[in-house]
This record gives structure tokens, sequence and C-alpha cells, in this order.
């Protein structure tokens, strides 16, 4: 199979990218690495088992040139960085919205059939039910990086019913691991850095959200896409716990061995204007279909934290 990966450079896409290579799928990664790093997919490029396309998906003449001749298209590339939207609202749009539907036409124009699509937890808003299901609404969300992913889950079922285009939608947790490029735990190593015995978080510590893995969240996609074909498949993408920000910077500091740090928080429910505080997926759909992640919030936070750290420090293998 030939696979375009939008984001491809980036964190989830150069996961994805290693995961379908290794299974002897040809690959393209399209990215314009304002995120992604070449580093990331050095060893596969190297190999000449993976194509680096450096473009924009604003660029709409290159997209359609790189997506001929592919049967599937990861649509993995946004504005993943929500602070920066809230400066610049149209970041979002740009990245999210008009970049999403730039795919969908390059899609239409090359008859290709099959798409998943990174959507987001934030698409819900505040939801009232937590656990929040698949089939909760109305979807309200609160930052112009949630409206954009809502917008763009409109965008893949209109594309689906008028240009026959299956989709794989997913409403991501929050992921975390190896390749981060944003993030609270990169937030926190990088203070660190700057400062050893001073850790600053934003709003209150009680922030708690579900953390997953980014090896699960590669694994729970393709579970999704190998045992799911309606033609609008939609799917939570999480572990059925939280984890709270407080325990995060507890982890990181272990992490990192240090010592008697003081760990200041900004006060405020928020970390920041369109943060939902609190938040809890129902990954049941997922589930009845044979999936589960391997690892729970901590383990997940744990395990990433050790991988950042050595990414960051220049000792990852």
């Amino acid at each position: 199979m030939n696979v375009f990966i939008t984001g491809g450079a980036g964190f989830v896409g150069s996961h994805m990218a290693h995961r379908l290579a290794g299974a002897g799928h040809a690959v393209t990664a399209y990215d314009n690495l304002s995120l992604g790093r070449r580093a990331f997919l050095a060893d596969l490029v190297d190999a000449n088992a993976c194509a680096l396309v450096e473009a924009d998906l604003l660029d709409r003449d290159r997209l359609l040139d790189a997506m001929a001749g592919h049967d599937l298209v990861v649509h993995l590339a946004a504005n993943s960085d929500i602070p920066r939207g809230v400066a610049d609202p149209e970041v979002d749009l740009r990245q999210g919205v008009v970049a999403t539907f730039n795919v969908l036409e390059a899609m239409r124009a090359h008859g290709i059939g099959q798409l998943l699509f990174a959507s987001s937890s934030v698409v819900y808003g505040e939801a009232e039910t937590i656990p929040t299901p698949e089939d909760y609404g109305p979807l309200l969300p609160i930052s112009y990086y949630g409206a954009s992913k809502l917008a763009g889950e409109g965008l893949t079922t209109a594309y689906g019913h008028n240009a026959g285009i299956r989709s794989w939608v997913y409403r991501f947790g929050n992921i975390v691991g190896p390749h981060a490029t944003h993030g609270v735990i990169l937030d926190f190593v990088h203070k660190l850095q700057a400062d050893p015995t001073r850790l600053e978080v934003l709003g209150d510590g009680r922030q708690a959200k579900p953390y997953l893995h980014v090896t699960d969240c590669v694994d729970g996609m393709l579970f999704g896409f190998e045992h799911a074909d309606a033609p609008v498949n939609v799917f939570n993408l999480a572990v059925d716990d939280a984890l709270d920000v407080a325990s995060i910077a507890e982890i990181v500091v272990e992490a990192m061995g240090l010592a008697d740090v003081a760990i200041v928080y900004a006060g405020g429910e928020r970390g920041w204007p369109g943060d939902v505080p609190r938040v809890g997926l129902d990954p049941a759909r997922l589930t009845s279909l044979g999936w589960t992640a391997s690892m729970p919030s901590r383990e997940a936070v744990r395990r990433a934290a050790a991988e950042i750290v050595a990414q960051e420090s220049g000792t990852a293998s």
C-alpha cells in the first residue's frame, strides 16, 4: 500500500511512518517542517523506506502533485500549539480548516478513497458527561484549535458523502512520547533545564486529562482502520483514566534526577484560554473491536518523561 502522511516528520507522523515502513508499505511524508524535524525520519529516508516532501499543505499545486499514486492518506498535520492559536486565530483557520480542505480536494482529484484523520477530544468542549462517548453532543469547542478540528470532521464527512472517501476519525486524548515537539512534558523539561531549582506550572495543577503513549496512538489508529469499515468511523483514542498536572510535574522532576525543586503554581482553573481543565474519554467503541491501550496515563507519562529527557539531552538512542 502507498501511504501519504501529512505532518509526516512531526510527532505522531514520524512514528506512523516508521510503523508503516516497517510493515513494508511505501510511505510519503509531507511536512513543512515548522514543527517536524528531518532527524525524526533520517533513518527511513537514508534507507529509501520513506520519501520526505518538504512543502506546505497550503500549496495546493505541490500537494496535488505529491499525493498522486497513493492509496491511503493519514492526515496528522495541524497547529497543535493551542496557545499559539489563541494569539493568532488565523493560524488554526489556515493550518486546520483550509489545510484539511486542500487534503480532501487532492484526494478527490486523485480518486483516493481512504482517510485517517487526527481530530481531538477538544471538539467536545467542556462536556457535561465524563467519560465522554463519541455520540455526545452538542459539540461546543472552546478553543480555535477545537473549532478547526470540528470543522475538519465536518469536511471529512461531507467529502465522504459526496466524493466517496471512507474515513476513520480519531479524537485523540493527550499524546506523549519521544519526538514530542510541544506539550506539558517537553515544556517542563525545558523549564527545568533553564532553572533546575524552580518549576512554574500553569494553572492550579489540578487539570486532569487522559495521556496516551504515542506507540499506543499509532497502534489504535491502525487497529481501527483494519477492523472498522463503515463509511465514517469515529473513535475516542485514549485511555479510560486521567492524570493531573501536579503529578506530571513530579514525574518530570524525578525523570531529570532533580531534588529540592520548588514547584510553583500560577493559579486559576485553566492553564491558558481555551484549555479544558478536566477531560475524560470513553474508549468503549474501540475496545468493543478488541483494542485497548497497553499502559494507563501514569505509566505513559512516566515512560514519555524518560524518553523526552533523553531526547532533549542528546542521549536518545
